[in-house]
């Protein structure tokens, strides 16, 4: 409860951190709830194609004559989803190849390593679009190709933090008393090397979002799911005419994404031990 505490004020003297959490608590709130609260299916065609916002329906209509708020409440609730399971999964494998390189070395740290350079001298975005067009553009499918093509970065970042820390007297001790690796590696090393994995994570999910975006730009979302980014791509035939179908959810990802950059900063005010002593 103290630690809580003393990292709660740490990061409360980040102002634009509350109001990026504040931000995004909203966000997820309208996300989880809207969808309940404005019964609406989005794939209705509740009223005339391209209608302005604010007449007979409060975001207006897509091309389609859709919904566009019961859009952007379910849309939310899918481009979260993606944005952090494929954080998450990224974060777990990238976290377990960089922990197993980073604590033994020696040739497993060599074939995790060149593997980790390969997949970075590749495009993520043009990666992810080979992997959803290969597999076929699902829900599903569109997180593992983030999580494929974002997990090297955590795997480097995991794999310094191990060896900044797998030479300290506190891991020889470990060692000297016949503590097994595994032990060493996930109760004494991970909790002290978890708090810059941690941030990273947090700003994965806005990386994600954004790819997903594009991918759905480029005509490879779910066909089956709203996002905001299914709903920008089916804004782009018409973006001169009726730009608001484009500006609408391009706007939520913006707020969102700052949301979660501006949290990512709090958490690294908050967690990281050299700005604790300022």
């Amino acid at each position: 409860m103290n630690r809580l505490r003393a990292f709660w004020r740490r990061y409360r003297n980040n102002r634009a951190a509350v109001a990026g959490a504040a931000v995004l608590v909203l966000v997820v709130a309208l996300a989880l709830a809207g969808p309940w609260a404005y019964d609406v299916d989005p794939f209705d065609m509740v009223g005339r194609p391209a209608e302005l916002p604010f007449g007979s329906r409060v975001l207006g209509t897509d091309v389609a004559g859709r919904d566009m708020l019961a859009g952007i409440l379910h849309g939310g609730r899918v481009s979260l989803l993606i944005g952090v399971m494929a954080s998450l999964a990224a974060s777990v494998f990238g976290l377990a190849l960089g922990a197993l390189a980073g604590y033994y070395g020696g040739p497993l740290d060599d074939l995790i390593m060149r593997t980790t350079e390969f997949f970075l001298t590749i495009p993520s975005f043009v990666l992810a679009v080979v992997l959803v067009a290969i597999f076929s553009p699902t829900v599903a499918n569109i997180t593992m190709a983030i999580a494929v093509v974002s997990w090297p970065s955590v795997a480097r970042l995991a794999r310094a933090e191990f060896i900044a820390h797998r030479d300290r007297d506190y891991v020889l001790g470990c060692r000297a008393i016949g503590m097994p690796d595994w032990e060493i590696i996930a109760l004494q090393i991970l909790p002290n090397a978890l708090p810059p994995l941690i941030v990273v994570s947090s700003l994965m999910v806005a990386t994600a979002i954004l790819t997903e975006s594009g991918l759905s730009f480029l005509g490879l979302g779910d066909p089956n799911q709203v996002s905001w980014g299914y709903m920008i791509g089916v804004a782009r035939s018409v973006l001169r005419t009726s730009w608001w179908m484009a500006a609408i959810p391009g706007v939520m990802i913006l707020v969102t994404v700052l949301a979660i950059n501006l949290v990512g900063e709090g958490l690294n005010d908050a967690l990281n031990p050299r700005l604790r002593m300022r």
